[in-house]
C-alpha cells in the first residue's frame, strides 16, 4: 500500500515538473497608417486627395527622380526648377508644386514661367484669385516679348508640341476669371488667346471656352460666329474632347454620344461632361445641367478644368 503511494506520487510531482506548453503569440498591431493630408478641398467643402493609383506612376516617379537629380546637378538653372514642380504635379503632389514654383519665383522674380506654372496649380487647388493674380503678373512680363513653344511634359503621339507659353498664359488667365463668374474679364483673355493659338489644337481648346463665355453673356450672335470656323476634319492631335464640344455645340454631334464614357478616362468623362452640362445650361435646361454637372463632379478627376468647373457652377447654382 505505501509502495503504491509512492508511485502516485512520485507519478504526480513528475506531470507537475513538465514544462507548460508554450502560450499562443499574440497577433502583432498592424502598423499604424499615417494621417493622409489632402492636396485641396472642393468648392462644397470635400478634401480633395491623390487618387490611389495613378496610370502609369512607375514612369512618373522615374521622370521625378531625374528631375531631381537634374536640378542637383544644376541648382542655378531656372529650367530644372520649373521641371521639378511640374514633375511634382504629374504625380498630383500640387501643394509640393506650388511650393517649388514659389522658391522659383523668390529666385528669379522676372521669369513668368514660374507664375504661369504655379498659376495653374491654384487653379487645380481652387484658389482662383491667387491664380488670377499670377496670370496677371506673367501678362506683364511677357508683354512685347516673342513667343515660344511649351515642351510637353506628355508628349502626344506625334511628339509635337501644341501650346506655347503666351498661349498658356492667356488660356489659363481666361479660365481663372471664368470659374470666378466673371465672364467680361474672361472673353477678353479668350481674345488673347485666340491671337496666339496658331494650330487647330490651340483653336478648339480657345474657341470652346470662348464660345461659353460668349453664351454665358448672352452674345450669341458672337458665339455663333466663333463655330464659323470648326469643321469636323481638323488636325488634332490632343484636344479630342473640345473638338467634340465644339461640334455639340454646333449641331453635329448629339450631347448623349458626348455622355456615353465607358471606356473613357476621367478627365475626358469631366471634360466632355462639361460641356454637354454647360451646353444644357446656356440653352435654359437648368436641371438637366445641374444632373450633368454632379455627374462630373462624382468622378475622380478632380483635377481636371471640367470637374472645377461643374463645382463652381454647381455652387452658384444652390
Amino acid at each position: 500500500m505505501n509502495r503504491l503511494l509512492s508511485l502516485i506520487l512520485l507519478a504526480a510531482c513528475a506531470a507537475c515538473s513538465q514544462p507548460a506548453p508554450p502560450a499562443e503569440p499574440t497577433p502583432a498591431a498592424p502598423p499604424a497608417q499615417p494621417a493622409r493630408t489632402p492636396e485641396a478641398t472642393s468648392l462644397s467643402g470635400k478634401p480633395l486627395f491623390p487618387p490611389e493609383t495613378i496610370g502609369n506612376r512607375e514612369k512618373l516617379e522615374a521622370d521625378l527622380a531625374q528631375a531631381e537629380k537634374a536640378l542637383a546637378a544644376a541648382p542655378g538653372d531656372p529650367e530644372a526648377l520649373i521641371w521639378l514642380g511640374r514633375r511634382q504635379a504629374y504625380l498630383w503632389r500640387y501643394q509640393d508644386a506650388i511650393a517649388t514654383f514659389t522658391k522659383g519665383i523668390e529666385q528669379y522674380p522676372d521669369n513668368p514661367k514660374f507664375y504661369r506654372h504655379r498659376g495653374h496649380r491654384y487653379i487645380s487647388t481652387r484658389q482662383f484669385d491667387k491664380a488670377q493674380a499670377d496670370f496677371e503678373k506673367a501678362v506683364s512680363l511677357i508683354k512685347g516679348k516673342p513667343d515660344e513653344v511649351e515642351p510637353d511634359g506628355a508628349p502626344n503621339p506625334a511628339g509635337l508640341p501644341r501650346s506655347t507659353l503666351q498661349f498658356n498664359i492667356w488660356y489659363h488667365l481666361a479660365l481663372a476669371h471664368y470659374l470666378q463668374g466673371e465672364y467680361d474679364d474672361a472673353y477678353n483673355a479668350w481674345v488673347e488667346c485666340m491671337k496666339v493659338s496658331k494650330n487647330d489644337d490651340s483653336i478648339v481648346a480657345t474657341s470652346d471656352w470662348m464660345w461659353m463665355t460668349l453664351m454665358r453673356l448672352d452674345r450669341k450672335a458672337e458665339a455663333a460666329k466663333v463655330l464659323e470656323r470648326i469643321t469636323p476634319k481638323m488636325d488634332i492631335l490632343e484636344n479630342q474632347s473640345y473638338h467634340r464640344r465644339l461640334l455639340m455645340y454646333k449641331g453635329l454631334e448629339k450631347p448623349e454620344t458626348l455622355l456615353d464614357t465607358a471606356t473613357a478616362d476621367d478627365t475626358t468623362i469631366a471634360t466632355q461632361g462639361y460641356g454637354v452640362g454647360n451646353y444644357y445650361f446656356v440653352n435654359g435646361d437648368t436641371a438637366r445641367a445641374k444632373e450633368v454637372f454632379e455627374k462630373v463632379v462624382s468622378g475622380g478627376g478632380w483635377n481636371a478644368f471640367g470637374y472645377i468647373a461643374a463645382e463652381a457652377d454647381l455652387a452658384r447654382m444652390k
